[in-house]
C-alpha cells in the first residue's frame, strides 16, 4: 500500500507542474488595458459589425461601450482590408465585411509585444507578435477579436493603424506590406504545419537574416534548412521559395536583432540552443508518462 501511496503522490505530483505551465497564446495582461491610461489605448473596430457583434467583441476585449469615451476609437473598412491584403489572399478570402477588431494598449518600455486573440481561427498569437515586429512595433499589449470564429488577418492592419496614431510614429508602407506578407505566409504554412513550430521557424530565420544581413538566396535557403531540421519541419522547395522571398523583404526593413529579441522574449528564449530545450521539453513529458504508466501497471500487478 505504502508503494502505491509513493506513486499516486508522484503522479499528482507531476500533473500538478504540468498544469501551472503558461498556457500558449495566453500572453497578454489580463489587467493591461484597465491600469493603462485612457490615451494609451486605442480600439479599432471592423467596420462592418453590427450593434450584436461590436458588443460581443467589447465583452471579449474586456471593456464596455462607455469606455470607449476615453478612448481613441477608430474602424478598419473593407475597402481597406482588400488594400492590405489584396496581394497576398484572394478577394473571396478577404470577404465583403470588415470584422476584424483589435484594442492596443502602449505599455513601458521592456513590456515587449503581448498579444492574445478571441474567436480568431487563421492567426495564433505567435504569427501576429513576429508580423508586429517586422512593422517595427513595440512595447504594446494586442487584443485581437471577432464576433464569431474568424481569420483575423485584418486585425493586423488595425494593430498597427492604432500603434502609428497612439505613439505618432510613421510604419512605413514598406513595413506594413512586408507585415502583413509575414501574417499571411505564416498562417498559410500553418495549414500543414504545427503552428507554433513555424512561429519558431519564422523568428528563427528572421533573426539569422537581420542579424547576418543576409540577402543571398543560397545564404537564407541554408539558414531556412537550418531551423527546419533542428524543429524537425519538413518543407517544399516552394514554400522555402516564398520564405526566401519574405525575408529578403524584410532584411530591406533596417530591423534590430536585439528589439526583436526584447519584444518577443519568450519566443526568441525558445530559439537559443534551439532544438536542445525542445529535446528537455520531451524528456520530461515522456517522465510523466512513465511514471503514470508504471502506477497503472502496479494496480494489476
Amino acid at each position: 500500500m505504502r508503494k502505491w501511496y509513493k506513486k499516486i503522490v508522484a503522479v499528482v505530483l507531476a500533473a500538478t507542474f504540468v498544469l501551472t505551465l503558461p498556457m500558449a497564446g495566453m500572453t497578454a495582461k489580463a489587467d493591461a488595458v484597465t491600469d493603462a491610461k485612457p490615451s494609451d489605448v486605442y480600439v479599432s473596430f471592423g467596420a462592418d459589425l453590427n450593434e450584436k457583434e461590436k458588443a460581443t467583441v467589447l465583452g471579449l476585449m474586456g471593456i464596455t461601450e462607455a469606455d470607449l469615451e476615453n478612448y481613441t476609437v477608430g474602424k478598419i473598412t473593407n475597402e481597406e482590408e482588400h488594400k492590405y491584403l489584396g496581394s497576398y489572399l484572394d478577394a473571396s478570402v478577404i470577404g465583403t465585411r470588415a470584422l476584424s477588431s483589435v484594442i492596443v494598449v502602449i505599455g513601458e518600455d521592456g513590456d515587449g509585444i503581448n498579444v492574445k486573440t478571441n474567436n480568431i481561427s487563421y492567426c495564433t498569437p505567435g504569427m501576429y507578435t513576429n508580423a508586429l515586429i517586422t512593422a517595427g512595433i513595440e512595447n504594446a499589449d494586442v487584443i485581437v477579436a471577432g464576433p464569431f470564429e474568424i481569420t483575423g488577418t485584418a486585425a493586423l492592419v488595425g494593430a498597427m493603424k492604432a500603434y502609428s496614431e497612439l505613439t505618432g510614429e510613421t510604419i512605413s508602407a514598406e513595413s506594413m506590406d512586408t507585415a502583413v506578407n509575414e501574417l499571411v505566409v505564416t498562417s498559410q504554412m500553418a495549414e500543414n504545419i504545427d503552428s507554433e513550430e513555424i512561429e519558431e521557424l519564422m523568428a528563427f530565420v528572421k533573426a539569422k537574416v537581420v542579424e547576418g544581413g543576409l540577402d543571398d538566396e543560397e545564404a537564407i535557403r541554408e539558414v531556412i534548412d537550418e531551423g527546419a531540421s533542428q524543429l524537425g519541419v519538413t518543407l517544399t522547395e516552394e514554400e522555402k521559395d516564398t520564405i526566401i522571398s519574405l525575408m529578403k523583404k524584410i532584411n530591406d526593413l533596417d530591423l534590430d536583432i536585439e528589439s526583436m529579441k526584447e519584444q518577443a522574449g519568450e519566443l526568441f528564449d525558445k530559439l537559443e540552443d534551439m532544438g536542445i530545450d525542445k529535446e528537455q521539453a520531451k524528456n520530461f513529458f515522456q517522465k510523466i508518462w512513465e511514471a503514470i504508466k508504471e502506477f497503472f501497471d502496479g494496480l494489476f500487478e
